[in-house]
């Protein structure tokens, strides 16, 4: 029984170099997937998104482990996928062109405070997403969206209008407080006449 237990968990039913390939061949898969499918499955926007990617994981794991459910084999299999993963990593940041390339360009989705329709369209994005992004990041609306950019791995990166509608909201009461201090300095300067 013990002698059973131990040739289910550390023998591998497929070969090494199989058990090796299989992690690989599928990281490079899914690296190409997520390139044409664009950088919105990254930024997981909506429940859809996120449902892909975690549909996709259950998908591959037979293609990765194919018939082998031994420990031995899940940790060879991980390893080729950290190996991998290294190699490519370390080749890209060497070679910055093809890393452009590969990752693609940023998209400009808001310039001058102006949505640009276009872009938002071939990034296949609604105004609502855009809008519920720029909640997150503490907009209330994206007409105080100066600019929005949409990098390779998903992030958005935001920046608002100069100066920002709280800020000029700000400032103004800021002067009105100021103002009423000169008037309170001034009444109390005054000799006090019954």
């Amino acid at each position: 029984m013990i002698h059973t237990a131990l040739t289910d968990m550390f023998v591998l039913k497929l070969p090494l170099l199989e058990k090796i390939l299989r992690p690989i061949l599928v990281y490079l898969s899914l690296i190409v997937l997520l390139r044409i499918f664009g950088k919105r499955e990254l930024a997981q926007l909506n429940p859809f998104d996120l449902v892909v990617l975690l549909s996709v994981s259950n998908t591959v794991q037979n293609a990765i482990i194919g018939d082998d459910n031994s420990l031995s084999g899940g940790l060879i299999g991980a390893t080729a996928l950290f190996a991998v993963n290294y190699l490519v990593v370390r080749f890209l940041f060497r070679h910055r062109r093809l890393d452009q390339i590969l990752e693609g360009q940023p998209t400009t989705l808001i310039s001058g405070g102006k949505v640009d329709r276009d872009a938002l369209s071939k990034e296949l994005l609604s105004e609502s997403e855009l809008l519920t992004v720029a909640h997150r990041q503490g907009f209330d609306d994206l007409g105080e969206v100066d600019r929005c950019i949409l990098e390779p791995g998903g992030v958005f990166f935001m920046k608002g209008r100069t100066p920002s509608n709280d800020q000029t909201r700000h400032e103004e009461l800021m002067s009105r407080i100021a103002e009423l201090d000169r008037r309170l300095d001034l009444l109390q300067t005054r000799p006090y006449i019954p």
